[in-house]
């Protein structure tokens, strides 16, 4: 989870019109929001080199790498998102992760990642161009410190019956609940006064 800066989150629009910011807490878990296996794969945004790239500028890399990215390596980060998605998934219910699925990633961990380096006035950012391939590397071993260091059992699911956005809570308290206070949290507060106001007041006597 090292592959981390100030940003506050993705800006995400719900399938009922609602855009609120979304912090899943890691890099890696920032990619499963641009689709994944099986019911997820409805919400596939990575087809093109472009929406690779478009994703990294939203991401916590901030400030973003110059990238350029291929059709092949579009297709190696949907391959390797997808096993990350299905190792999260096990976390989440408590099992072991597919040992296939974790080779995935320990593939494109094996790549050279992006090289962080002074800019000329002495702040953080990126040495020369990188390609997909070193973007997915970075990606893959910030999931490797996460799923398997002092925050894995923090990888939870959001609690909401129709949300499936995954975050790692990083709080001291560790008792985060939604993916968003703005957006599901708050639908569960409303929920919960309308719940109230229908039981009406006390019966007296």
């Amino acid at each position: 989870m090292g592959s981390t800066s100030t940003t506050a989150g993705l800006l995400l629009t719900s399938h009922s019109g609602v855009t609120f910011r979304f912090d899943p807490g890691a890099l890696c878990l920032e990619l499963l929001t641009t689709g994944g296996p099986g019911a997820f794969a409805r919400y596939e945004v990575l087809h093109a080199p472009a929406d690779l790239v478009g994703w990294a500028d939203r991401s916590r890399l901030t400030p973003t790498p110059g990238l350029e990215a291929t059709d092949d390596e579009v297709a190696d980060t949907r391959r390797t998102r997808d096993a990350l998605w299905r190792a999260v998934i096990a976390r989440t219910n408590g099992e072991p992760a597919a040992p296939g699925d974790l080779a995935v990633v320990n593939e494109a961990a094996a790549r050279p990642p992006l090289t962080p380096a002074f800019g000329a006035d002495g702040t953080r950012g990126w040495a020369g161009t990188a390609d997909g391939s070193q973007l997915l590397s970075t990606v893959a071993r910030d999931a490797i410190d996460l799923l398997a260091g002092p925050y894995a059992h923090r990888v939870r699911m959001c609690a909401a019956d129709d949300c499936f956005l995954v975050f790692v809570d990083i709080s001291r308290p560790g008792r985060r609940r939604w993916c968003s206070m703005e957006h599901c949290g708050n639908r569960h507060k409303v929920r919960t006064l309308r719940a109230r106001r229908s039981e009406g007041p006390p019966e007296e006597g």
